[in-house]
């Protein structure tokens, strides 16, 4: 990771990032910048309380390990609409995400949000490049993530990387829930996330969607949500690709193997669609 930080007292309020985010439509070069953000974040428990509710995580003292994102949202617009960042946030596809929880995430009150952005790559249909969050509190490091972002009409030299597949073992449907056609303007309510493809119809079609899709992130927490008595605690990292959007209304399948260390997911849709896959293990 990059060792050059730029450490703040509070984030920069979201409305103004939005409006810089819509401003922004050009890509204005393919470098990334090497500096990251850091800041101390407080938990607000009235947010966290509204983030079970809308994902699905019960109450178990411990943070749902989805949850940092949202701690650590609007230092990533901060991010991703600085004017050294080359690409415009609003077009900007989210593959893939890899969480990682090293310890217990319990009593957490106060931590320190670093992000960054790396590992720049040529993809068949522009460039990918990775968002990485970490949380860190007194003891060390407790939380971390990477989100593989897609820029299309970025030429890079090179050849694209390919997609790692999964095993394809027996895999049994665990749940099955509805994605409701509120759930985006939900979701945006306890996330800060209000990009336009997740809140209506109308405003999805502009983006080139038929309908508002589900949060790619809220897929991943409800999945883990469902799967809450099949995963440890900590030592445990959670991979998945976004791989077919979830169209509001929707009814999802989630499938998964059995109980225990690591094992693979599956979330579908009407006639087996997949829209993500993935699976969890121990922290390599």
């Amino acid at each position: 990771m990059t060792a050059h930080w730029h450490e703040l007292n509070i984030p920069s309020s979201l409305p103004a990032l939005f409006l810089k985010a819509a401003l922004r439509r050009r890509i204005n070069g393919t470098q990334l910048p090497e500096q990251g953000l850091r800041c101390w974040v407080s938990l607000q428990p009235k947010q966290l309380e509204a983030y079970r509710k809308v994902c699905g995580f019960v109450d178990n003292g411990l943070l749902p390990a989805t949850y940092p994102h949202v701690l650590a949202f609007p230092l990533q617009m901060q991010l991703l609409t600085a004017r050294d960042f080359p690409f415009p946030l609003l077009g900007l596809i989210h593959l893939a995400n890899r969480i990682r929880v090293w310890r217990p995430m319990g009593n957490v009150s106060s931590v320190r949000v670093g992000v960054q952005v790396r590992n720049l790559q040529p993809h068949a249909k522009g460039a990918v490049f990775d968002l990485v969050t970490t949380l860190d509190d007194l003891l060390g490091p407790l939380w971390e993530a990477e989100s593989r972002m897609l820029c299309r009409g970025v030429k890079l030299l090179g050849e694209p990387a390919g997609q790692i597949q999964p095993s394809g073992e027996c895999l049994n449907e665990v749940n099955r829930w509805q994605a409701e056609s509120d759930i985006g303007r939900r979701y945006a309510r306890v996330s800060g996330d209000y990009n336009p493809i997740h809140l209506s119809a109308w405003s999805a079609r502009l983006f080139g969607f038929p309908q508002a899709i589900a949060h790619g992130l809220w897929n991943k927490a409800r999945t883990l949500a469902a799967l809450n008595e099949h995963l440890p605690a900590a030592n445990l990292e959670v991979t998945v690709q976004f791989i077919k959007p979830v169209l509001l209304p929707a009814e999802v399948r989630l499938l998964a193997s059995a109980a225990g260390p690591s094992g693979e997911l599956q979330l579908l849709g009407n006639g087996d669609l997949q829209h993500m896959q993935g699976g969890w293990q121990p922290i390599a």
